[in-house]
């Protein structure tokens, strides 16, 4: 018990070096957080339903949530992105890149689709420096999904509808800034102690070998 306490002892006695890490450690995360401009989302929610005559619920409801997933991953396609462009809605069209590749990347960082389990749930968010401008982008793609829905899938009788209407956020939520000055604070103390315990260690070494000689 002596000898962990002996290798922890830098740890006690440097407690406000390690502290001074992770404080800097938080700032620089907030700070590199402010390197991409800060966007708002809007929420909406939709729900796939299937007409599949006399089966169960539970048949029913896995069939749902397998278009939900279909429908969940053709949303970051870019036929499905000049579907949304060409919908009608208020899109500034020159927040977008030209040049197809950065274009793919910046779609799929401006939507995120997700299937709520053992539902036919699919929520989309849309993220925008412009809180209005993320609110047309999920009016948007909600539009083509309830409007076009159908053209992605291989089942038939189904019926795509918008449950929420899109809810916007009233702060910026990209990036976080609490879990990135959260995560800078936790690095920075990690990194405080293991300097302490490393110089520590030479700090002992060097002295063993000066008694030695």
């Amino acid at each position: 018990m002596a000898y962990r306490y002996t290798q922890l002892t830098p740890l006690f006695t440097g407690w406000l070096t390690i502290l001074l890490a992770g404080v800097i450690g938080m700032a620089l995360a907030v700070l590199l957080s402010f390197i991409r401009p800060l966007e708002y989302s809007s929420t909406t929610r939709i729900l796939i339903t299937q007409e599949l005559g006399a089966v169960d619920a539970y048949t029913a409801s896995r069939s749902a949530e397998r278009i939900a997933d279909d429908l969940a991953s053709v949303v970051y396609t870019s036929t499905f992105f000049d579907k949304v462009m060409a919908s009608g809605y208020s899109i500034d069209p020159t927040y977008f890149s030209d040049d197809a590749i950065k274009l793919r990347t910046q779609w799929k960082k401006a939507v995120e689709a997700s299937v709520s389990r053992s539902s036919g749930l699919l929520s989309i968010a849309a993220f925008h420096p412009d809180v209005d401008q993320a609110e047309q982008l999920a009016q948007a793609v909600a539009y083509v999904l309830t409007t076009q829905g159908w053209t992605y899938t291989s089942g038939g009788n189904i019926t795509v509808q918008v449950v929420d209407a899109p809810l916007n956020s009233r702060y910026p939520v990209r990036p976080n800034l609490l879990i990135n000055g959260f995560s800078g604070l936790a690095l920075g103390l990690l990194g405080g102690a293991g300097y302490l315990l490393i110089s520590a260690e030479r700090s002992r070494r060097r002295h063993h070998f000066m008694h030695e000689e």
